[in-house]
């Protein structure tokens, strides 16, 4: 059950932005399992809108592998910035923001189990000219670090498979660079807030217990330990947003069990 506030405040910003020839485009962000993409469909059902993922626009595999040799094999994972087709998006979000009634936009999808981007016949497609677009991801909005906070690890991946720091580098260039450039076009942002790091495993746990259909106490704990190491990738973003460098015109509080303590910016 989503709380009205959220959907209310999506509601807000949309309106806010709303003009004569303009489709607003909202970001909804997040950490792992904090509820973002359930409230985008949520308020794009109500709206009439259409909701977007980041996660549908991974880069392919063998675009992430060849990012993983010339770059730094921690690029084979998805999830980081530097791991996502911005052009791709880019190019669904103009063609939106231009449709006419009879128009048809493809919209991308990707396959987790396979890790790997579905063929574009079977993406889904939305017809006309959206009222608004909502976009979700993790790091949307996220601002880049000093090159000083890079300096020390975070976590054990980033000791053992970064030692000299080359990998988030890469990535804070990437959200410096072409991500900055993405996240100017947006209207407006909310940020669902987690009250800590430390929880962020329990909330993918859930997600990947629901996915096979298990209680999250039954999740098996060579899965759990996957995870971990799947999150660590995620760590040090994440907990520079919910310190607050991410930009968003609303920020909302939520404790462990993803219930809202706060709305500020509304």
């Amino acid at each position: 059950m989503i709380d009205p506030r959220l959907l209310e405040a999506v509601e807000t910003l949309v309106a806010a932005h709303r003009r004569p020839g303009h489709v607003p485009l909202i970001a909804i962000a997040g950490a792992q399992g904090s509820g973002k993409t359930t409230l985008a469909r949520e308020a794009a059902v109500r709206l009439g809108a259409v909701s977007l993922s980041l996660d549908d626009v991974y880069r392919t595999r063998a675009e992430r592998d060849v990012l993983a040799r010339t770059v730094h094999p921690l690029f084979t994972t998805r999830g980081p910035p530097g791991t996502h087709d911005l052009a791709l998006l880019t190019g669904v979000i103009d063609a939106l923001s231009v449709a006419g009634p009879d128009d048809r936009t493809a919209l991308p999808a990707f396959d987790k189990l396979t890790d790997d981007r579905l063929p574009p016949e079977v993406w889904p497609v939305f017809a006309g000219r959206p009222p608004a677009i909502l976009l979700d991801g993790w790091c949307l909005g996220a601002r880049p670090q000093a090159a000083a906070a890079l300096a020390v690890p975070v976590n054990a991946l980033e000791r053992t498979q970064d030692a000299d720091g080359r990998w988030r580098r890469a990535v804070n260039d990437d959200l410096a660079g072409p991500y900055a450039d993405f996240f100017a076009r947006f209207d407006a942002g909310l940020f669902l807030k987690a009250p800590a790091f430390a929880v962020v495993l329990d909330w993918r746990g859930e997600q990947e217990a629901g996915l096979r259909g298990l209680a999250p106490a039954d999740l098996p704990a060579a899965v759990r330990e996957g995870l971990t190491g799947f999150i660590a990738r995620f760590e040090r973003l994440t907990r520079s947003m919910i310190d607050g460098g991410v930009d968003a015109d609303v920020v909302v509080s939520l404790d462990r069990d993803r219930q809202v303590t706060g709305i500020a910016g509304v």
